[in-house]
């Protein structure tokens, strides 16, 4: 599109150099018309809409695709937060302390206790455990606990949704 629309206000550029070289100067503007004419015809023409029906429909199946893996992957989190806490702890935990970590611009690694306090003070004790990537259990019989559930998820979300 950039190269179309140098090329063509070049063509115009040139076109009235050289009718102004001409001796008769009454060709200056018939010739500059007929080029910015030939330029809007071959913008129209690159700017028309070739879309097949078929390929519309496929973006609509795309979408739909896509609507179906994110319900896939949400089904699949709400089962592992519902699961036992070794799921939480391998599945969950990390992807809520990376989405706290951008919420909020704060990294683990760059300053450990501004992290920890202001998860502390977003989510509160009771939340901030299943968010804290320093709160993982190694597996044995603590692994097997019930996990937090549904609502723990629901609520940290929505603390962060906040942000």
């Amino acid at each position: 599109m950039k190269k179309t629309v140098a090329a063509g206000l070049l063509l115009v550029v040139l076109v009235e150099v050289v009718a102004v070289l001409m001796p008769d100067r009454r060709v200056v503007a018939w010739g500059a018309g007929a080029a910015v004419a030939a330029l809007l015809v071959t913008l129209r023409w690159s700017l028309r809409d070739d879309a097949d029906p078929e390929e519309s429909d496929h973006a609509v199946d795309d979408a739909a695709e896509l609507l179906g893996q994110w319900r896939s992957q949400t089904d699949t989190l709400i089962q592992r937060a519902d699961s036992t806490r070794l799921q939480w702890d391998r599945h969950l935990r990390p992807r809520l302390a990376r989405e706290f970590a951008a919420a909020t611009g704060h990294r683990q690694t760059a300053d450990p206790t501004v992290f920890v306090a202001t998860g502390r003070m977003l989510f509160g004790p009771e939340l901030w455990q299943w968010v804290d990537p320093d709160n993982v259990i190694g597996t044995g019989a603590a692994a097997e606990q019930p996990g937090p559930g549904r609502a723990v998820l629901d609520e940290i979300l929505r603390r962060l949704e906040r942000l």
